[in-house]
Formats: structure tokens, sequence, C-alpha cells
């Protein structure tokens, strides 16, 4: 199998050909058919999470076809199309996994980051953490994959924000993107917020739906229900508490992000929240999944080969990417 490997943070991806794993008890094979590219892997690359580990294959947006099964393994079975998404694994015994919040596991596995992910031809995943994806849902396996994280990551923190009708998206990339079709699709109105003077993303987020983009540090023309923050920049927390109105929520929707600046107590007052996403849960994924094969969402990516891999990083890193990058083994 050929992956492009991390050797450790701060330098470039390379790629190399090693043997093909074999799955064992519990897990599944799959050969990749894409492999998303999230900020999530530059944040690893950068060395910004201490859970990561090197040398690893980053990549947790991944859909493949099922090729070898472990032993004890029913389902999937071979010839399935799955996807496995940054969760990899969780111990189910602790006390978050027993209430049902198994995103929060005190000894999970991360793909991509403590384990080898999908920049690769194939990889090996826990059989009960792959997310089924049917061909006749999802037959493009470059537009399933985004769905795998910037999707789901999405989902979870709009349900976090609680009952809303005028939502917020700061930072419209790949998880925006699907985001606001959801929304949308849901009789929300999507309010978009980018970079200032980005009008190419400003108008992308129209064309999908938003109802008004500007930049963030604008005030939008009503007050918001929630805010959802996409961008790792902690400077957006007050800019977006002071968009919401009294008793709404604000959601960081990142794995990492800068230092959030002291701000006024009046801004978080009047039972204002401020949350954070962490990781997802399997039944997040399913439950994502089925809306937005309901809702059709159409996923804009810009494919690259396996072997321009660190091409896709530095793109995604200058903003140059609309929509969701994607690698095609």
């Amino acid at each position: 199998m050929k992956s492009m490997r991390l050797t450790a943070a701060g330098q470039p991806l390379v790629l190399v050909e090693e043997a093909t794993p074999v799955p064992g008890p519990g897990q599944v094979r799959l050969e990749i058919r894409a492999c998303g590219v999230c900020r999530t892997d530059l944040h690893v690359c950068d060395g910004e999470l201490p859970q990561a580990r090197y040398p690893v294959v980053p990549g947790h947006e991944i859909v493949g076809i099922v090729d070898e099964v472990g032993d004890g393994v029913l389902s999937p079975v071979l010839g399935d199309q799955v996807g496995v998404p940054w969760l990899g694994h969780a111990c189910g015994q602790c006390a978050y996994c027993t209430r049902g919040q198994e995103n929060l596991c005190d000894t999970p596995a991360f793909t991509g980051c403590t384990r080898d992910g999908g920049y690769a031809t194939h990889v090996i995943a826990d059989a009960d953490f792959c997310l089924p994806l049917p061909q006749t849902d999802y037959p493009d396996p470059a537009q399933a994959a985004p769905l795998l994280c910037a999707g789901l990551i999405g989902g979870r923190a709009l349900s976090l924000a609680g009952e809303c009708h005028r939502v917020g998206l700061y930072g419209f990339g790949a998880a925006a993107h699907l985001l606001a079709q959801v929304a949308t699709y849901q009789g929300k109105d999507v309010f978009a917020f980018t970079r200032e003077g980005d009008t190419a993303a400003q108008e992308f987020a129209l064309s999908l739906g938003a109802v008004w983009a500007g930049a963030s540090h604008s005030r939008p023309p009503f007050e918001l229900d929630a805010a959802l923050i996409f961008a790792p920049a902690g400077e957006l927390v007050p800019i977006a508490l002071k968009a919401v109105r009294k008793g709404g929520a604000v959601v960081c929707g990142g794995i990492h992000m800068s230092d959030i600046p002291s701000f006024p107590y009046a801004l978080l007052w009047e039972e204002r929240r401020l949350l954070s996403v962490a990781n997802l849960t399997r039944q997040d994924g399913r439950e994502f999944l089925r809306v937005a094969a309901e809702a059709k969402v159409k996923v804009h990516v810009q494919r690259y080969p396996l072997a321009q891999a660190n091409e896709a990083l530095k793109a995604l890193r200058l903003g140059w990417v609309q929509g969701a990058a994607v690698l095609v083994p």
C-alpha cells in the first residue's frame, strides 16, 4: 500500500510504500476511494494537538470499500461502502461511554491522529465505528468524504445550539457550506460570516441558501438565535456573542482555537450560552448522514491525487479551497 506519512510535527508528508495491513479481531480493512482534507489535519501536522502521535498517516474523512474483515466481524461485509470518521474507538466502559457520551471517552482512539488514517490506499478501522454510506445515497466517494467530519461536526454543533431559527455561521469553509444546506432544508435562516473582503465566499454562501452574507466583524440585520464558529479564531467569540439574542448560544466547532480575548460579562449575561463541540458519537453520524441524504446536500470538492496531499494542505491553510479538498488515491 501507499500512504502519505507525517514523520514529525512541522514536517511535510512523505509518500511511502509499505506492506498492506491485515485487520485484527473486530476490525476491517478498507480500500480507500476518497479522504477529505480537514482543518484538524493541519492541527495534527502543526503539532497543535497534544494527543497526536508521530509518525502517523493523517486523514479522518475516509470513504472506502471493505476488502477484508477480521475475526468476529458480522457487519460491515465485503464490498460494503463505509465511512471512517475522527472517533475511531471508544472504550465503552468509562462513565462517559456508559451514559451515551462516547465522544468524551476517557481512552479514545482518533483516526489520523492516534492511529493511521486515510491519506493512503488502505486503512484498518474498528468495524463497530464504521458508518454505513450506501452507494445508492452517496455514489461519489469524493463528495461523501467531507460529510464525515465537516458535516458531522457541523451537525452536532447545530444540535447543541438547541431550538433556533436564525443561525450565524462564522468561517464559511467545508463545515459551513454543508451545514448551510442542511439548515436551509430544515427551514432555518442562515447568516454567513467570512473573512473581510472575501466576496467569493459570500457569493458562494448566498448560492447555497444563506439569506445574508458579510464580513465576520459585521452586525447581521437581525439578532441571531445561535452562532456557530468554525474558524479557529478566538477573537470571533465576543463578536458572535454580540450578535446573538438573549438566551441564544455560541458554539465553537473546532478542535483547536486561538486564545479567546477577554470580554465584558454583559456579552454573556441574559442567559447566553458559550459551548464547545468535542468529537462526535456514532449516533450523531448516523443521524446526520440520514438528513444529508434527505436534503440532497451538494458537496463542493476540489480533488487532489494522493501524492499531492501537501499541496492540498497548503491550499486549505491559505484559504484557497472553496468547499472541501479531497484526496483521491
